[in-house]
């Protein structure tokens, strides 16, 4: 009679344990669907990644304007020294191919602060990628022994059941 007792004794604290290890097992599942949400981040860097390339394409129109308006202004200048009875018209010619130039610079430098920033994001983005991804890894792991436990706990749980069962035949 004690050693039934103490069976189900048993029976009663595998049971909790199994109960415990499947709330272990429900809360690890849950980090790993959490961790599967870690996905979005990548789609980040992607959208990060196509924004640099739009600002890097911007960048090397801004410097082919740049280019092509230094070159204008070159040939302004030359054209001023042959030609000084067309002085007012080169001045003007001038003027507005260093607003260019000024435009064209500016485009240059919002280019670069984009293409700064995004590859700073990018940086960032890529270290929280990192990090859940570590985070992924370790709750599959845990999940991996905590399902190899849960086995455990069963088979040592039907093995007490059975014995309880016999004593009780």
């Amino acid at each position: 009679m004690a050693s039934l007792n103490s069976l189900e004794a048993q029976a009663d604290e595998s049971e909790d344990g199994v109960q415990r290890l499947q709330q272990q097992l429900d809360s690890e599942s849950e980090q790993q669907e959490k961790a599967e949400d870690v996905a979005a981040p990548n789609r980040r860097i992607q959208l990060v990644e196509e924004e640099l390339d739009r600002a890097q394409e911007r960048l090397a129109i801004a410097l082919q304007k740049l280019e092509e308006a230094e070159k204008a202004a070159g040939e302004s200048e030359r054209g001023m020294k042959v030609i000084e009875n067309q002085a007012m018209n080169d001045e003007e010619k001038m003027e507005i191919q260093e607003m260019q130039l000024k435009e064209a610079k500016h485009i240059a430098e919002e280019a670069d602060h984009k293409y700064e920033e995004v590859a700073r994001k990018l940086v960032i983005l890529e270290g929280e990628l990192e990090r859940a991804e570590e985070r992924a890894e370790v709750s599959e792991l845990k999940c991996g022994d905590l399902e190899e436990e849960l086995k455990n706990v069963t088979n040592n749980l039907k093995t007490l059941e059975a014995a309880s069962e016999k004593q009780g035949i």
